[in-house]
């Protein structure tokens, strides 16, 4: 709900068959206008089947995504609604009867709370996140960053580092330079399923919330860093993936750390860019 990319992982989530999804919580602060988010989608899609929590930081502010959000209302949704996601995801987990993969695209707080109630569900869960920046920054800049979603809240990740679980990190370098341009694009905005027209409805509200004004249509994405996510979920194969010994600073980096670092499986290079461009356009419109 802060950046769109959020909602194309979600409808990837979607579209990807080998998932057997659980539960979607909202997280990083003003979770019910992000819970919102979720829920229309998963309504749009006939997904209702699949219960939405929101996160511990509850909050209903305006957004970027609030033009198409409307006066759409948590209790219009036919689905499941918990007001305590974080109570949601423990019950989940621990009632599952395999392992449960954990795809986290945003800051951690309800990661970090599920561990303080309940250390056990490491045990029993794995760990795929777009988290981080270990050999390239931003814009693939040569100079780490930062990286957002550790930045907001590095001591939930610093949690989640200290539990004895398989971590598997989209850093930004990889993730951090997925476009979709050119007929690729194309064929995402001109497909005619309700679930990709409301994404790119989406888009245009998060675009001009941004911008302040009306624009023209767009013709290439944002930077689209939480699909990775989504894909190292079911499979690395288009990803060169090493084992790096990381450490979360208080001020937000990823450090290769060989002293005090933890093992984290990292997606550091593409084997080819252009294949998952392909793949993820095919995830999203089908066939």
């Amino acid at each position: 709900g802060s950046d769109i990319d959020d909602t194309w992982a979600l409808v990837m989530l979607l579209n990807s068959p080998e998932f057997d999804i659980k539960l979607i919580v909202s997280d990083s602060g003003n979770d019910i206008y992000r819970a919102k988010i979720i829920a229309k989608m998963l309504e749009t899609a006939k997904r209702t089947d699949i219960p939405v929590g929101i996160g511990c930081r509850p909050g209903d502010n305006p957004g970027r995504q609030s033009a198409w959000v409307g006066d759409y209302r948590l209790e219009d949704y036919p689905g499941t609604v918990h007001k305590d996601g974080v109570a949601a995801l423990i019950d989940t987990i621990r009632k599952s009867d395999e392992p449960v993969t954990l795809i986290c695209i945003g800051p951690v707080p309800n990661i970090a709370e599920a561990l303080k109630r309940a250390p056990d569900i490491a045990s029993r869960a794995r760990f795929v996140g777009m988290h981080g920046s270990v050999y390239k920054g931003y814009g693939n800049s040569d100079k780490i960053s930062p990286e957002y979603n550790v930045r907001a809240a590095p001591e939930a990740l610093q949690a989640v580092f200290r539990a004895d679980w398989e971590i598997t990190l989209t850093p930004l370098d990889t993730c951090g330079i997925i476009h979709l341009t050119g007929e690729k694009f194309a064929k995402v905005y001109h497909c005619p399923d309700p679930v990709i027209q409301a994404l790119m409805a989406n888009y245009q509200a998060w675009r001009e919330a941004g911008e302040k004004k009306k624009l023209p249509p767009p013709d290439r994405s944002s930077t689209l860093f939480d699909t990775v996510a989504v894909y190292l979920g079911y499979t690395e194969a288009l990803c060169e993936m090493e084992t790096v010994p990381l450490s979360v600073t208080d001020d937000g980096y990823t450090r290769i750390d060989p002293e005090h670092g933890r093992p984290v499986r990292c997606a550091l290079r593409w084997k080819d860019l252009g294949a998952y461009e392909d793949h993820l356009v095919q995830r999203l419109i089908g066939g």
